[in-house]
């Protein structure tokens, strides 16, 4: 073969695999980040927030997650997780604040510990699930600021991007939802009661998770069948090139 079918047959590879790379790279920045999918998002509904844990710090394994809750709740109900032990961090407010039922509170929980049996392995991914009640606040976003300790090394995920700034720039970004509009009518069923509330919750938390972790899996499928497509596509090509030469050739 001369040089330039050479050239002609391994252009085609090339592209192939310049877009491989470019895929894989934005798979990866995807899962990067600590984040948090929430089941819902409606004001003033009972809500269960998925924290998915994608890696360790700086390739070390993780030990312990600490999720912070924004001023707004004041409380969360974990999970239980059977790779970790978990505890509130409550702290008592400056004055008593007033609830919708007209009760009052004089402390609120603060934060969510989770501390792993076992190092989470730099490789492997978990989900952490709060049940929440969200404010009836339509279009206040909420932070979670989280700090992810690891057998060596932290990573405080903490960074809010401030007006104007792009969130996708921070190296750091805490976990966020948005609250939406009026509760749906599933919600507004069990807002009454957090008794009714909790029983939901307890039913439909390791669904949230599954849920997770499937849309992962189905997110990396739908790469591989992506990537699949582009290598035959190539080889396709290439086969093509290399006949057209040959037939001048002849």
């Amino acid at each position: 073969m001369n040089t330039t079918a050479l050239r002609h047959t391994l252009t085609p590879a090339a592209a192939v695999a310049g877009a491989a790379v470019l895929l894989l790279t934005a798979a990866g920045g995807a899962s990067a980040h600590v984040g948090v999918t929430p089941d819902k998002t409606a004001a003033n509904s009972y809500a269960l927030l998925t924290f998915g844990i994608p890696h360790g710090c700086d390739e070390s394994a993780t030990t312990k997650v600490a999720i912070t809750l924004p001023a707004e709740l004041n409380d969360a109900q974990p999970t239980v997780n059977p790779n970790w032990t978990v505890e509130k961090v409550t702290e008592k407010l400056a004055e008593p604040t007033k609830l919708a039922d007209g009760s009052s509170i004089t402390k609120r929980t603060s934060q969510i510990v989770y501390t792993a049996k076992a190092p989470l392995d730099h490789e492997l991914r978990d989900a952490l699930v709060l049940s929440v009640k969200l404010p009836d606040a339509a279009g206040t976003t909420l932070h979670f600021p989280t700090l992810q300790t690891c057998e060596t090394g932290q990573t405080d995920w903490s960074e809010i991007a401030k007006d104007g700034q792009d969130p996708h720039s921070l190296k750091a970004p805490a976990p966020s939802i948005t609250i939406s509009g009026a509760a749906d009518a599933h919600a507004a069923g069990h807002t009454g009661s957090a008794a009714d509330a909790g029983t939901v919750q307890a039913g439909t938390a390791q669904a949230a998770a599954v849920t997770s972790t499937d849309a992962d899996a189905r997110s990396w499928a739908g790469l591989a069948a992506g990537l699949g497509g582009l290598v035959l596509g190539g080889l396709a090509l290439a086969r093509s090139g290399s006949k057209r030469k040959a037939e001048s050739a002849s």
